[in-house]
C-alpha cells in the first residue's frame, strides 16, 4: 500500500511519462563499486529497455588498483562521470563532491539518484540531490552502530533522513528507520513525495553468491591458492585489519596481533591480507619484537591486498574469521562461517544476536575467547539477509514508482 500511494505522487513530477526514466548511481569507495555491481547487472539482464543508468564515480578512492580496476573484474560499465576528487579533510572532500555532483544533476534529467551505504561520498550525494529536489534511493538504509564518533554513523544518519525510499537490507535496519520516524513519515519531500521505507534484502549477498561461483571456478583442485600460497578448506583463520581506530592506535595494534600470534603458535594457519594501509603502519606502531615476531611466523601468511574475488575465496574456506570490517563480518556469514569482530560495535547486530559473530574490540583476553567459543562449534546461520535477489526487488520497486 505505501509502494502504490508513493507512486501515484511521484509520477506527477514528470512532464513526459512516457520518456524512460534514467537514474544516477554514486560512487566512490571500493565497497560501493562492488554494490552498484549488483544493481547494474539486475538493470542489464532482468530490465533493459524499463531503466537506464549513469555512474558518477567521486573519486574518493583514487588508487586505480583499488578502483578502476574492478569494473572490469566485475562487469560494471565504465562510469559517464568521474568528479576525481582524491583525498583531503572531510570538510574539503565533502565540499568539492557536492559541488561535482550538483553540477552534473543539473547537466541532463536524472529521475533519481543511487547511493549506498555511508562513506562521504554517500553523504554529498544526498546533500546535492537533496537540495535540487532530485529523489534519493538509499541502498543499505538503516544501519546503526550508536557510536557517534564513527564518521560512517553521522553519513548514514544524513543521508536517511534525506531519502525518499530508503532499502532496509534486514528486518533490524527498518526497526532502526521506524525508531527514528521515519516509516509512515508525515514529512514530505517536493511536490508531496513521502519518504518510504522498503525490506529489499542486501545486495551483497546477491554479489557473494554470484561472484564466489566465478571465483571458484578460477581454482583447480580442493586446496585454495591465494596469492602463491595454498590453503586447506577449513584449515585457516582468515583475519583482515584495516580501520585507524585499530592500525592508528599501537595499544589497539599491538593487543590483536599478539592475539593473532598466539593462535598462530598453537598450531593455527592465520592468513592476512595486508590493506596498504595496515601494511605502513604495522612496524610503526608495534614494537621491533613483535612486528619480527609477526613477520617470521611459519602459521602467519602475510598476503597482498586481497582482490573481491579472492576475499571471498578465504571468507568461504575460512574455518573463522577475524575482521573489523563490516562487509567481511556480513559476507562470512552469507558462507556459513564465524567471525570474531574487532571492533566494541557492529552494525550488523543480527550476526552477534545468532550467536554466529561475538564483539572482542582490540582486547587480547576477549579475543582469544571469542575464537574459542566459535572454532569449531556447531553454529546456526539463519537467512538474516533476504533471497540473494536483493538488486532485483530494488529495481522493480524503482520502476513500478514510475507508473
Amino acid at each position: 500500500m505505501h509502494i502504490s500511494f508513493f507512486c501515484r505522487t511521484f509520477a506527477h513530477r514528470y512532464e513526459n511519462p512516457l520518456r524512460m526514466k534514467q537514474i544516477l548511481t554514486i560512487i566512490g569507495a571500493r565497497p560501493q563499486i562492488i554494490k552498484a555491481a549488483a544493481l547494474s547487472r539486475a538493470i542489464r539482464t532482468r530490465f533493459a529497455g524499463q531503466l537506464t543508468e549513469k555512474i558518477l564515480h567521486t573519486g574518493q578512492h583514487y588508487d586505480e588498483n583499488m578502483s578502476g580496476a574492478f569494473f572490469a573484474e566485475l562487469g560494471i560499465p565504465e562510469p559517464d562521470y568521474n568528479l576525481h576528487v582524491g583525498s583531503g579533510s572531510h570538510g574539503e572532500q565533502t565540499a568539492k563532491m557536492i559541488s561535482g555532483i550538483e553540477q552534473v544533476l543539473l547537466s541532463e534529467p536524472f529521475d533519481g539518484v543511487v547511493v549506498y551505504g555511508d562513506t562521504n561520498s554517500t553523504l554529498a550525494a544526498a546533500v546535492a540531490a537533496g537540495k535540487l529536489h532530485v529523489p534519493i534511493f538509499h541502498i543499505e538504509a538503516g544501519l546503526r552502530s550508536y557510536n557517534m564518533a564513527m564518521p560512517e554513523e553521522q553519513n548514514r544518519i544524513v543521508c536517511d533522513h534525506l531519502s525518499t525510499i530508503l532499502f532496509a537490507p534486514t528486518q533490524t535496519a527498518v526497526d532502526n528507520l521506524t525508531k527514528e520516524g521515519l516509516t509512515g513519515s508525515p514529512r514530505k519531500f517536493k511536490n508531496g513525495l513521502s519518504p518510504r521505507v522498503i525490506l529489499s534484502g542486501d545486495v551483497m549477498y546477491d554479489n557473494a553468491t554470484y561472484f564466489y561461483q566465478l571465483a571458484k571456478q578460477k581454482q583447480c583442485g580442493s586446496d585454495i591458492v591465494i596469492s602463491g600460497c595454498t590453503l586447506r578448506d577449513k584449515g585457516f583463520v582468515l583475519a583482515t585489519i584495516h580501520r585507524d581506530n585499530n592500525t592508528d592506535n599501537p595499544s589497539r595494534l599491538t593487543a590483536i596481533i599478539s592475539a593473532l600470534l598466539t593462535i598462530a603458535d598453537e598450531g593455527t594457519d592465520i592468513v592476512l591480507p595486508l590493506h596498504p594501509r595496515t601494511k605502513k603502519l604495522l612496524p610503526l606502531n608495534l614494537s621491533a619484537d613483535l612486528y619480527n615476531q609477526l613477520t617470521s611466523n611459519a602459521h602467519i601468511h602475510l598476503l597482498p591486498p586481497a582482490s573481491f574475488f579472492d576475499i571471498l575465496l578465504l571468507e568461504k574456506h575460512a574455518a573463522l574469521v577475524m575482521t573489523d570490517s563490516g562487509g567481511v563480518q556480513k559476507e562470512a556469514f552469507f558462507f556459513a562461517t564465524p567471525t570474531v569482530i574487532l571492533r566494541p560495535e557492529t552494525e550488523w547486530v543480527e550476526i552477534v544476536q545468532a550467536g554466529a559473530g561475538i564483539l572482542a574490540d582490540a582486547d587480547y583476553d576477549r579475543i582469544l575467547s571469542a575464537y574459542r567459543s566459535l572454532n569449531g562449534k556447531p553454529i546456526a546461520f539463519p537467512p538474516l539477509f533476504g533471497d540473494a535477489h536483493a538488486a532485483e526487488h530494488i529495481v522493480e520497486y524503482i520502476i513500478h514508482c514510475y507508473e
